[in-house]
């Protein structure tokens, strides 16, 4: 049988196939792709034919090939001739011997087929000619590489070999003598076997990139050796090694970038030339697949010489013993690890952790609960305040701030250290609210407490009776009393999460006291990414100061603001701004709305009456506060507190009802 007739042979099967999966679109017959598995594209097709003998996948896995091309992609065939033997076609091969017998190469030097690409029957004649030829096989011989390892890697030789790319621009360039080594199905390396070349023109590729020993990356689960040159390859391959070459030491990032495409599912052993240029090139791999968390070794295997191939030449019985044991090193090292990490998957059981419980115990018992001052507050939260992050959120105006600014004062009045991180409002504001409500608390007639403005500006103290400025002074203080206790950390836009763990570990390390931390306001800490959305830098925030709480045994009060739609309907677990996080992550929620906001009538046609009677709410003096627990990890939920807000004078006073 010719080969023509063989080709026709494979290409008729096509309508078995597809008769396996018929489908008529516009009327062409189609089945879906073999490499990608996809039978959606154009038109609901996977592939299509127009002259039912070319074949294109519209995922672009192929265009216009028969089905000899796809059966040879499939099965990873180089040549026609493996498809042919599992078919059972027997070629005739008179004419190619007779033309290896005038080492005359026609399908190199003039057929279109192999100028653009198509290398199947130049690559079967180069190998027949490698086996008829005793000049290549000496060649072989004196680089070490057996007849045997060239035949199983389908070896070939050119005695009269031109660039096709040459030909292609319409040059004549003068015939030499080369060694095939084909490095897909598509491509190949032509290798001078002539000395007097220049080193620039020695090894010349061909056709589309390919790695020489590429499949045993993902066909073995062996330690596979990436070396330079295809000869090196060929130099372990002999010995009884496994191996894959990079083409030249400027191939590192595009091999970086087929492992991008698909992982090695067998361990790299990295032993580049031993030069200068192959050191520098080694060590960017290293690190190349040490970022992408792919395991490799290192190991020299050229040994004193400049590259494996040399060594073999050199020495085979040293370069055999030095390649196999680069191996058993490699598989001890491979032990050694495996070991290890046995070791510390081991040590996850809670067995092992029953000695840490109980000294988190201990000192547990050693750390008092953090009481806010709020009678109330304290008793639904067990104590007070415990190790975990605490979400505080309400409306705008409400009394958020000045809320955990109270607790944070009455914290610090029974000797609990506070830092505070205010992202919007200057110290010396929350320092002038902090007198003004001791102005408040303290004064015998409201008339003589201050606001924050009257503490702030200084040139109204002149016309001060003697009881205000008497008053204003107890209460300064008083405050520089327990004020000490009180760390106030200021900035708009430069403080974020790093910078609060930072200043927290500092003040542990500097005091030896572990302190209560308020953030006001989450919405507005510096975002971790400025590329990415509010969503994503919230939800990381909240992650983070979460594990901030947990890894310093801390309690962590952050204040949040609430989306627009809870302007106008009850706190609720929906109501807290960006994030799901705040939800999923916070050990308590606490939401404080007007008193009577349950109650509202939400409905839409009623909607101008709902927003009056809020902003009546509002204006009330003092304000009717209600806080409700609306997630808490260690106790319970639902509970209700009430509160008087004076927002003049920067004070709450918990009301006498409470609401379970």
């Amino acid at each position: 049988m010719t080969r023509k007739q063989a080709r026709n042979c494979i290409n008729d099967l096509i309508s078995v196939e597809l008769r396996k999966a018929r489908k008529q679109v516009s009327g062409h017959l189609t089945f879906v792709c073999p490499f990608c598995g996809n039978g959606s594209g154009r038109n609901g097709t996977g592939i299509s034919t127009k002259d039912g003998k070319h074949y294109t996948c519209f995922k672009g896995c192929f265009s216009s090939l028969d089905y000899l091309d796809i059966l040879k992609r499939q099965y990873g065939a180089s040549s026609e001739d493996k498809i042919f033997s599992h078919y059972s076609l027997e070629i005739d091969r008179i004419k190619q011997q007779r033309r290896v017998r005038e080492n005359v190469f026609p399908l190199q030097a003039t057929s279109t087929k192999a100028l653009h690409g198509n290398y199947a029957e130049f690559f079967e004649e180069a190998q027949s000619t490698l086996q008829n030829s005793l000049e290549a096989q000496l060649y072989l011989r004196s680089r070490g590489i057996s007849p045997e390892t060239a035949i199983r890697f389908e070896l070939g030789y050119c005695p009269n070999w031109k660039s096709p790319e040459a030909m292609r621009n319409r040059k004549s360039p003068p015939p030499t003598r080369r060694l095939i080594i084909p490095t897909s199905d598509t491509g190949y390396t032509a290798r001078s076997i002539e000395k007097n070349i220049s080193e620039r023109y020695r090894f010349m590729k061909e056709g589309e990139s390919g790695y020489f020993g590429k499949n045993n990356l993902y066909e073995t689960t062996a330690p596979v050796f990436v070396v330079e040159g295809a000869i090196d390859a060929l130099s372990i391959l002999e010995v009884g090694g496994s191996a894959c070459a990079l083409g030249s030491t400027s191939g590192v990032d595009k091999f970086l970038a087929m492992l991008d495409h698909r992982k090695p599912v067998s361990p790299l052993v990295l032993s580049l030339d031993n030069d200068q240029a192959g050191r520098e090139a080694q060590a960017k791999l290293g690190v190349g697949l040490k970022a992408r968390e792919i395991s490799f070794y290192e190991a020299n295997v050229s040994g004193s010489h400049k590259d494996p191939n040399e060594h073999l030449m050199a020495d085979r019985a040293a370069f055999t013993a030095l390649v196999h044991s680069s191996l058993a090193g490699f598989l001890r090292q491979e032990t050694s690890v495996e070991s290890t990490e046995r070791e510390k998957y081991l040590v996850t059981s809670v067995a092992h952790y029953v000695n840490a419980l109980m000294g988190k115990i201990a000192l547990d018992a050693q750390t008092s609960v953090a009481m806010t001052g709020f009678n109330n507050l304290d008793n639904a939260l067990g104590g007070g305040l415990y190790e975990g992050l605490y979400i505080v959120g309400a409306i705008s105006s409400l009394g958020k701030t000045t809320f955990v600014l109270q607790a944070a004062d009455q914290m610090a009045k029974y000797g609990q250290d506070v830092l505070v991180f205010s992202l919007e409002m200057s110290r010396f504001e929350l320092m002038a609210k902090s007198i003004s409500r001791l102005t408040f608390e303290t004064c015998g007639d409201v008339k003589f407490a201050k606001t924050t403005r009257n503490i702030l500006a200084g040139a109204r103290r002149k016309y001060y009776s003697p009881e205000e400025r008497s008053l204003v002074d107890q209460s300064i203080a008083a405050y520089s009393q327990y004020g000490e206790r009180i760390y106030i950390h200021e900035g708009v836009g430069t403080i974020g999460v790093e910078v609060v763990k930072r200043e927290v570990r500092r003040h542990i390390l500097f005091t030896g006291n572990v302190p209560v931390v308020i953030i006001d306001y989450l919405q507005i800490l510096a975002p971790y990414d400025t590329r990415a959305t509010d969503k994503q830098n919230i939800d990381h925030a909240v992650l983070e100061l979460k594990r901030l709480s947990r890894d310093e045994n801390i309690p962590l009060i952050a204040v949040s603001s609430f989306n627009r739609d809870n302007y106008t309907a009850p706190v609720n677990l929906a109501s807290f701004k960006e994030s799901g996080a705040i939800e999923y992550s916070s050990d308590v929620l606490l939401g404080l709305q007007l008193e009577g906001m349950d109650e509202l009538n939400q409905s839409d046609s009623k909607r101008s009456d709902t927003i009056r009677q809020i902003e009546e709410k509002k204006r009330a003096d003092p304000r009717k506060v209600q806080l409700k627990i609306l997630k808490n990890r260690n106790g319970k939920i639902g509970v209700s507190l009430y509160y008087d807000y004076y927002p003049m004078f920067n004070c709450f006073k918990e009301s006498t009802g409470e609401l379970i």
